[in-house]
């Protein structure tokens, strides 16, 4: 049997890209990681953001959270050193923000294609690493052919409003479930775990949730 594992997550989110090495790192040492079926689901942390953001990722962290430039480098420059200890190379100096939902929507397209794990690590690449702007339609075209998506549907997604009702409705669930913040996972529908937590964490979540969707149900006297 299938158990699902259920991850909220924005592509701009540095915690989501750290959570996500996270986590499969303790899929590397969980036995049963073959057997599970992951779902990333839609979430954006700025759902009201221009498409793309003017001036230094500084800047806008000054702006967003209303604190020093100085305070926002220290806040960038730890978040980046926390990023390296998982094997992710940051260059926000880079970084090129904007409004993340037609990205969601084609991560939507992506997994009706069995693509979209990749699709969402070629995106948070491209915006932690690469200082591409993914809110610009050619860069999501370019990156969703890089990772084996035909390009003409990738565009025909941009120009239309083609899973809108899905990005909604994964956001809808978030509200729902009372999920403030992002990563947020939910496994075997049952165990629910905030945040980029240590793999070790993860993998006892993981395990947790295997036995309780695997053990069979106590038998009751009638």
């Amino acid at each position: 049997m299938n158990v699902r594992v259920d991850i909220w997550s924005d592509i701009v989110c540095p915690w989501c890209y750290i959570g996500k090495r996270r986590f499969e790192a303790a899929l590397a040492t969980f036995s049963h990681a073959a057997e599970l079926e992951v779902t990333f689901h839609s979430f954006e942390l700025d759902p009201h953001s221009v498409r793309v953001h003017e001036g230094s990722h500084v800047e806008y962290l000054t702006n967003k959270f209303r604190v020093a430039p100085a305070q926002a480098q220290q806040m960038i420059d730890r978040v980046t050193n926390i990023a390296a200890d998982v094997g992710l190379e940051f260059h926000l100096e880079k970084a090129r923000g904007g409004n993340t939902f037609d990205a969601h929507r084609l991560l939507h397209l992506a997994k009706h294609q069995g693509k979209q794990a990749a699709l969402k690590e070629r995106l948070m690449r491209a915006y932690f690493t690469e200082g591409q702007s993914i809110a610009d339609h050619d860069v999501l075209v370019k990156l969703a052919g890089e990772i084996g998506l035909d390009e003409a549907n990738a565009r025909d997604v941009l120009e239309s409003t083609r899973f809108t009702a899905e990005v909604r409705g994964d956001e809808q669930i978030a509200t729902e479930l009372n999920i403030s913040g992002v990563p947020f996972y939910v496994l075997g529908a049952r165990v629910g775990l905030s945040g980029a937590q240590p793999s070790e964490v993860m993998l006892e979540a993981l395990e947790r949730a295997w036995a309780d969707s695997t053990t069979a149900p106590a038998k009751t006297d009638e």
